[in-house]
This record gives C-alpha cells, structure tokens and sequence, in this order.
C-alpha cells in the first residue's frame, strides 16, 4: 500500500459517523467553503498553522526562528501574518508551551490500516467499521480507494462521507468499494449553495442520482443551520429532490451546533456564523414533519421520528 495521503485526525470509538462503533479518518482537503463548516482545518489541501493563544506566554522565540518573517510580538501578543508564512514548522518546534501546531500530516494507506486494525475487536461486536471523512474524502481519490480495498480485504465495513463534490469517475470508483455512503445535502437551489458553500451544487445533485441508482446503501444527511438553510423553502425543495432519487433514502437531520467558532481562531481566521446558536426543539421538529410529508424516513441524529 504505497499511495500517499494528508490527514489532519484519527478519531476512535466514534458512534455518529455510521453504524456501531467506527474509527474516522479524517482527511485534508475541500472544494466547498461551507459557512458553517465545524473543520475550517479541513479546508485547504496544505498543512495550517494553528495557534492556541491561551498557551502563549509571547516570550518571542517563535519570532526568532520563523524563515518567513510570519511573526511578531507587538504590545505583548505575537501577530501572525499569514501571507509571510511558509510553513517551515519552526515556530512548532521552538514552542515550549505547545501554542503552536502545523495541522496535517502526509501517510500511507498502510499506516492508516495499522491504526484503524487496532479497534478491530470493537468493530466485530458493534458492527462498526472505518468511516473515511474530511474534509472532501473524494478529494484524494486514489488515497482513499487503497483505504477502501484495504478495508475491504479484512472485512472491515466502510462509509465515506461525503459532499459529492467530485469528478464522476472518481465516485464511480470509490462507490464499488464502499459499503454505505452518508451523502451531505445542504442547499438545493443553486444560487443559494454557491452564496453558502462557494461553488455550484450541480454536480452534487447529479452525483447523487446516479449512487442512488447503483443501488449503494445512502444516508442522507442535511446541516441544519438557522439563518442560512433552515427554511421552508429550502426544506421542502430537499424533501421533493430526494423523495425523486431512484431508489428511497433516509434521511438525517443534523442540528447546527458552533463547534467550529474556536477553531477559526486558533486557525487566526473569522468565523463565518459566529452568533449563530443550535436550532430549538421545536424548529428541528418541524423541519422532521416537512420532510415527512415527502414520505421521508427522517431522523436525527441518527434517531428516528
């Protein structure tokens, strides 16, 4: 297993992110710029440098050793210029109180396997399995089809989750080694998804009748978010769009939660939506009737309706 791929996290003992118990391996990379995004470090393809400034004590030595000149203390707190910055790593390594991290790292679908056969046991008894995450999976299709087969070849279940943003070619190759998809549906009018997510849905909603066709499992899952795709509108053109597919899906309604505002500013970027709060009860239960109404198997959470 030779192919080359970055991921920014393994995570272990996950229970969202498919069926049982599942290691997620989430990899760098996307071509959407969602304004609800809960990785913004999943976005760019290269590593970023992250910063905790509550570890910082601005005794300078990161200034010191920056090639770029990316750094400076002004008035006791070390500005950063991102522009300057080349990523040298240096600043990492002269930071004795760990403010500092390069987020992503470049391995083998060979090391990723070592790491996702060490909760082998806890597959077996829950029905869990490797879920492949981002990020865009897709992104690094050649990378993330090795994983696959290598799952594959040990029995070992799999989900990719997924925009659908991808070349057909490449979904059509990953979709013959996956055991289930859970497919994210955010926007369907194609204006409003370019205003939200930065690039057209076309090839998404596209993408999407087709996996539905080859009969492949498919969760759809829908962000919830108040103030951005929240409304009936919006609600009701999903609802029509996937009751439509070729074959019938679930679908899973995933409330907005802000997780993402304090990685924007340990990534030194503005967060999109940062007064936005998690949906009430009440405006999650009846986005589940609109979509019932479609005949719809809605959950959320996971949790059925």
């Amino acid at each position: 297993m030779k192919a080359m791929g970055v991921i920014f996290d393994i995570k272990r003992y996950a229970i969202h992110d498919g069926p049982g118990i599942r290691t997620t391996v989430f990899l760098k990379g996307c071509g959407l710029e969602c304004a609800w995004c809960h990785n913004p470090e999943s976005q760019a393809f290269e590593r970023d440098p992250l910063y905790r400034e509550g570890r910082c004590a601005a005794c300078g030595a990161c200034v010191d050793v920056c090639e770029g000149a990316a750094l400076s203390v002004v008035e006791n707190r070390v500005l950063f210029d991102g522009a300057a910055c080349t990523l040298c790593a240096a600043c990492v390594d002269a930071c004795v109180r760990n403010a500092r991290e390069l987020v992503g790292r470049e391995v083998t679908a060979g090391e990723v396997l070592a790491e996702i056969r060490k909760d082998r046991v806890f597959f077996d008894e829950s029905g869990g399995g490797a879920t492949f995450s981002g990020g865009e999976p897709l992104a690094q299709g050649a990378f993330l089809v090795e994983m696959l087969r290598a799952c594959g070849d040990e029995a070992i279940h799999t989900t990719v989750d997924t925009s659908g943003y991808a070349e057909r070619p490449v979904l059509e190759e990953v979709s013959g080694v996956t055991d289930l998809f859970l497919y994210d549906l955010k926007v369907i009018d194609d204006t409003r998804h370019q205003a939200l997510c930065g690039v057209s849905n076309e090839v998404i909603l596209k993408n999407l009748v087709w996996l539905s066709g080859t009969g492949r499992p498919i969760l759809v899952r829908f962000p919830f978010v108040p103030g951005a795709n929240d409304d009936a509108e919006n609600l009701s053109a999903l609802g029509k769009f996937v009751a439509a597919l070729p074959r019938a899906h679930p679908v899973d309604i995933l409330p907005f939660e802000n997780v993402g505002r304090d990685k924007y500013g340990r990534l030194q970027r503005i967060c999109p939506l940062p007064d936005t709060v998690p949906p009430a009860p009440d405006v999650v239960n009846s986005a589940v009737e609109i979509l019932q109404g479609y005949g719809l198997d809605v959950r959320v959470r996971g949790e059925r309706r």
